[in-house]
């Protein structure tokens, strides 16, 4: 039986990694500095098979306690402030969260000698480039405050692996949508809960920006499939690896197939026109070094993806807004 430790495990992504390690039989414990109205926890019905420690991962003293005392074969560090308004409005809150909170971590990590850490980074730490897809190689030129604190968090978890020998890797996921979002300024959720409750989606750009949309599954099979290769200085350690479809969707595209998928012909209200300041207006990523060193593939189209994902919210009106 192994011990894993998630940080960020009420959240969205946090939550189904942690049901999927309850799943395969592991001990977990999650790090969570509040538990939301809805624990994603509960709503996976894993609450009370999982070992809560309330705090932040910004407390040198409480990581250090918590590695400490858990013994863990592998740590997930997903705990953020993940959204790019957010951070905008409040640069210095996310660099605390993402930056201070990341090194805190390793820091914990390195003293208890963890034998695999996986530290969530983003596509966004790339930056805008013309450049596409994304791959590993390419320079991370952030923009904007969201983009630069994981672009930060990226380069200090590598870091490890070279300065102190952690064995460490990073995730740079594109898109993850699914149910159990409650983050409603992201498209998904947004557009599928307005059109269960038969009200115009609020979109915040014009509908033409393009990302590359990867199912929750498959996000969660990527950490586990980067986790399989970087335990005991394995190949991945030290090492970045994307985990996208690569292909970009626009947000239109996403907005028909929620209408296909609700049968509802509601029109969307875009308040904006092209891009939304402070974010990036085309983003898809290329996988194949994570297919060439796993196997990993992502196994849910967009069509399909969006067909559970309606069919999740319908089933779980409580934590629909308002």
């Amino acid at each position: 039986m192994k011990s894993s430790l998630v940080t960020g495990g009420h959240g969205f992504i946090g939550s189904h990694l942690a049901r999927a390690l309850v799943e395969r039989g592991d001990t977990v414990t999650v790090v969570d500095s509040a538990r939301p109205a809805v624990s994603g926890l509960a709503l996976h019905g894993i609450a009370a098979e999982v070992e809560l420690e309330t705090g932040s991962v910004e407390d040198a003293g409480l990581m250090a306690a918590v590695l400490a005392a858990g013994q863990f074969d592998t740590v997930f560090h997903l705990a953020a402030q993940t959204l790019v308004g957010e951070a905008r409005a409040n640069p210095t809150r996310t660099f605390e969260t993402n930056v201070r909170g990341t090194w805190t971590l390793l820091e914990a990590c390195r003293r208890a000698d963890v034998p695999a850490v996986i530290v969530a980074s983003s596509d966004k730490a790339y930056g805008p480039s013309a450049d596409l897809p994304y791959r590993e190689d390419a320079p991370l030129s952030p923009a904007a405050p969201y983009e630069a604190s994981k672009a930060a968090a990226d380069v200090i978890a590598r870091g490890y692996w070279e300065s102190h020998g952690v064995p460490v890797a990073v995730t740079r996921l594109a898109n993850v949508y699914g149910g159990g979002d409650q983050n409603f300024s992201r498209i998904v959720p947004e557009a599928i809960t307005a059109a269960l409750e038969d009200r115009a989606p609020v979109i915040r750009s014009d509908g033409s920006p393009e990302r590359d949309f990867l199912y929750v599954s498959d996000a969660v099979a990527a950490y586990l499939a980067v986790e399989s290769a970087v335990g005991a200085g394995g190949p991945a350690a030290g090492e970045a690896f994307n985990a996208g479809t690569g292909a970009a969707h626009s947000v239109r595209d996403v907005l028909e197939l929620v209408a296909e998928g609700v049968d509802t012909d509601l029109e969307p209200e875009y308040l904006g026109s092209g891009t939304p300041e402070g974010e990036i207006d085309r983003q898809y990523v290329d996988a194949t070094k994570l297919v060439g060193m796993t196997g990993w593939r992502p196994q849910v189209p967009l069509e399909e993806g969006i067909g559970h994902t309606v069919a999740w919210y319908r089933e779980h009106p409580e934590v629909r807004p308002g």
